[in-house]
């Protein structure tokens, strides 16, 4: 059975969240592709991974035996998340752009499942695992925009998700959410409104792509 990690990070319910809205969808057609799959969902704005701390940082580097009492329970914390992301058969994130980088709590999760020698390095644990990333933003950050220098999203995660933990990224980018309730992007909506419903169209294509992969 396909197991699914879903992981999203936006502050703002669903219905005031395009990430969260989108990652929905990706799910909803993952779930009707595998009615006997399971999913690992974690909101890490209502359950903050904690932020890493010196004794989860050096537990990772020092033997079970060695730890003090505080690395091995900071470890064993570590150590969940690890072993989700492991486990499962594909990840998918909600990703929001917070002044042009990702939520701070995301970045928390990264850092607890970021540990050289097992998920990162020459063979990293979760190799080859496909994660989909919906990296949602409020304006327009693409080749040839004018803010295209402040794009911190896509080239953060692919230098961890790719570059470092190995896994095979695809990313869903629904852009200029801002311009309905901004009076000076007005004249955007029309772009929004199709970056919207081709982000729709992407989670959906997207999620059975995967699972016929999987599948197969």
């Amino acid at each position: 059975m396909a197991k699914l990690l879903h992981i999203d990070s936006s502050v703002f319910p669903s219905e005031a969240s395009l990430s969260r809205s989108v990652s929905a969808a990706f799910r909803k057609t993952w779930e009707e592709q595998h009615p006997e799959g399971t999913v690992i969902y974690r909101d890490l704005a209502a359950s903050p991974v904690p932020h890493i701390t010196a004794d989860a940082w050096s537990a990772g580097y020092a033997a079970p035996s060695e730890r003090t009492p505080e690395q091995s329970a900071a470890f064993a914390a570590r150590l969940k998340f690890i072993e989700e992301l492991e486990q499962a058969d594909a990840v998918l994130i909600g990703a929001p752009m917070y002044n042009f980088s990702i939520p701070s709590t995301l970045k928390a999760w990264l850092d607890s499942v970021l540990l050289l020698g097992r998920t990162a390095g020459e063979t990293p644990s979760a190799q080859g695992t496909p994660v989909v990333v919906v990296a949602s933003r409020g304006g327009s950050y693409a080749p040839g925009t004018p803010r295209e220098g402040y794009e911190f999203v896509q080239n953060y995660l692919e230098a961890v998700l790719k570059g470092t933990l190995g896994l095979d990224l695809d990313f869903i980018v629904p852009e200029l959410t801002m311009a309905p309730r901004n009076a000076a992007m007005a004249e955007l909506i029309p772009l929004y409104q199709a970056s919207r419903e081709r982000a729709f169209e992407d989670a959906t294509t997207k999620a059975k792509e995967l699972a016929q992969r999987l599948a197969s």
